[in-house]
């Protein structure tokens, strides 16, 4: 596994040859041994459409390529950072949240109404992240920050789970998401986060959510 957890707001990733690992730019905050650290504008191993989904929603900042042998160690902005594990499955996670990720994991993107529908759409206007989520599927490891902490809610069949758009970090399994409100289209759009909508998640899965509604 590439990361191990220092404290709530610090990991240590091991950088070995051949194998690569992805950061947001200026998540490095210190290195030890032969240890590069590339800008890569294709977004990780998404490519072309990759890089056009991350334009398309505003994130042009590009991705750093690590490579070399060595440890280096991550954070940003002093946001918590919760390491989530990837067995094949996929997650979703906003984009801004991301760390640091292996370079074992596919990256996409995926436009929310696709999920959602037109409901999906709204979401992203109304929490203010955007129209695309990030997608990383495989095998490997993934940091996530947010604000005050996370925790993992289990989703299943019987019990779905609803959550503050604002407060939504990333989910992963067989999950469908849709924006429930008790306002009217017009009411809704525009207005801030709070328990006037939410965002409903169900089948099988989790979703990960952080303590505070605060954006990065």
């Amino acid at each position: 596994m590439a990361f191990r957890e220092i404290n709530a707001k610090m990991v240590e990733a091991t950088v070995t040859p051949g194998q690569r690992l992805f950061s947001q730019r200026g998540a490095m905050l210190a290195y030890k041994g032969e240890v590069s650290f590339t800008p890569n504008t294709a977004g990780g191993q998404g490519g072309v459409m990759s890089m056009i989904g991350r334009r398309v929603a505003d994130e042009d900042t590009p991705l750093m390529t690590v490579e070399g042998s060595g440890t280096v160690l991550f954070g940003h902005g002093g946001h918590h950072i919760q390491v989530i594990r990837l067995a094949g499955d996929t997650l979703y996670v906003e984009a801004d949240r991301l760390l640091a990720f292996e370079g074992s994991l596919q990256q996409g993107a995926m436009f929310l109404g696709s999920q959602g529908g037109v409901m999906g759409m709204v979401r992203g206007q109304v929490s203010g992240q955007g129209l695309f989520t990030t997608t990383l599927k495989g095998h490997g490891a993934v940091a996530v920050m947010a604000h005050g902490g996370v925790i993992e809610l289990p989703i299943t069949p019987q019990r779905p789970v609803h959550v503050d758009p604002q407060a939504y970090v990333a989910h992963h399994g067989d999950v469908r998401n849709k924006l429930s409100t008790a306002l009217g289209w017009r009411d809704m759009v525009g207005r801030g986060s709070g328990e006037a909508f939410q965002l409903e998640l169900s089948g099988s899965g989790a979703v990960y959510v952080q303590a505070s509604e605060e954006k990065l």
